[in-house]
């Protein structure tokens, strides 16, 4: 039974499971009671997370749906399972309380911390770890020092295989909606595309190129009208992630053409949105739950002050080919 399954029972967050769990004071009489009932009907006893070994941090600036919910869920169940409470700090309270991290080695009742994308330089995470302080990164938005721990996945080789995709099918002109611009997931992913377009003998089109601030369906969306404007337009779009495609889809709509049959939508996540979108979104799968799952096993041995020879790992992105790309129709018999 997992935390997410007993936060969409009781209708609250993860976070707020987990700061029951934690025993944590934060949490209302009432809202206690719903998540221990809800953890009853579903068969689910979480005492074992209670007491013996000191806690974790799990920090995540982002609310707790979909991607980031996803990761968080897994780090803390995996975390259980080592006989280790998380102490889960997300969302809005995270954004407004980025100290807490270099407070991190005076709170001598943590463990360690698990870091979802921080934010910032990663002078603090340097910091931190000088002063030897175990923790792991997952997702970086920046590039880390090799002697910090992270886990992410491995984004220029899947967006070099989505884009490869499109090229096989007989795409030539693909636009290409990046993400945000200081997240290192979205240099690497630009550096997968251009470089299957390479593979080609194709050169990056500026005017094939759109940027946005914040991967959500609303900037999806409003970079896919930007380049469906284009003359000649792409015959296909690869999307920063799963909720911009979505937006893209739209846009297409909106614009008189199908998909795939006038247009070819990739995403990227494999996200439930992804599968449950017509039509079915072909994707790259992150395996977000590995990620969480591995951090865990990272910060465990960092915190047992066991040796880790490789400190950046990297998780496969294997491509998901449904039904929202198809051959151009000028290369259709």
């Amino acid at each position: 039974m997992t935390f997410r399954a007993i936060a969409d029972e009781a209708g609250v967050s993860i976070a707020t499971v987990s700061r029951v769990v934690n025993g944590s004071t934060r949490v209302s009489e009432g809202t206690q009671r719903a998540v221990r009932e809800a953890a009853q009907r579903l068969g689910s006893g979480f005492a074992r997370t209670r007491g013996g070994a000191p806690p974790v941090l799990v920090y995540c600036p982002y609310a707790l749906t979909d991607y980031f919910g996803t990761i968080v869920t897994s780090v803390v169940e995996t975390l259980a399972l080592h006989g280790r409470r998380a102490l889960v700090l997300a969302g809005e309270s995270a954004q407004d309380d980025t100290s807490a991290l270099l407070a991190l080695p005076e709170q001598h009742g943590i463990a360690g911390a698990v870091l979802v994308l921080p934010p910032g330089s990663t002078h603090d995470l340097e910091a931190l770890h000088a002063r030897r302080y175990p923790l792991v990164v997952v997702d970086p938005r920046a590039e880390l020092p090799e002697t910090v721990a992270s886990v992410s996945a491995a984004h220029a080789a899947g967006a070099r295989r989505v884009t490869r995709h499109l090229l096989g099918l007989g795409h030539r002109r693909i636009g290409f909606i990046g993400g945000p611009g200081d997240w290192l997931a979205s240099r690497n992913r630009l550096v997968g595309h251009t470089a299957a377009l390479g593979e080609t003998g194709l050169l990056p089109d500026p005017a094939l190129m759109a940027g946005i601030t914040e991967p959500t369906t609303h900037e999806g969306h409003t970079a896919a009208r930007l380049l469906l404007s284009r003359t000649p337009r792409p015959t296909a779009l690869v999307a920063f992630n799963d909720k911009t495609a979505a937006g893209a889809i739209r846009a297409a709509r909106e614009a008189g053409l199908t998909v795939p049959g006038d247009l070819s939508v990739t995403g990227f996540d494999d996200s439930e949105l992804g599968q449950s979108i017509t039509p079915a979104l072909t994707t790259v799968r992150q395996p977000l739950e590995e990620m969480g799952r591995m951090a865990v096993s990272l910060l465990v041995r960092l915190v047992a002050g066991h040796a880790v020879d490789t400190l950046h790992v990297e998780l496969a992105t294997p491509l998901v080919v449904r039904d929202s790309t198809a051959p151009p129709p000028a290369c259709r018999v």
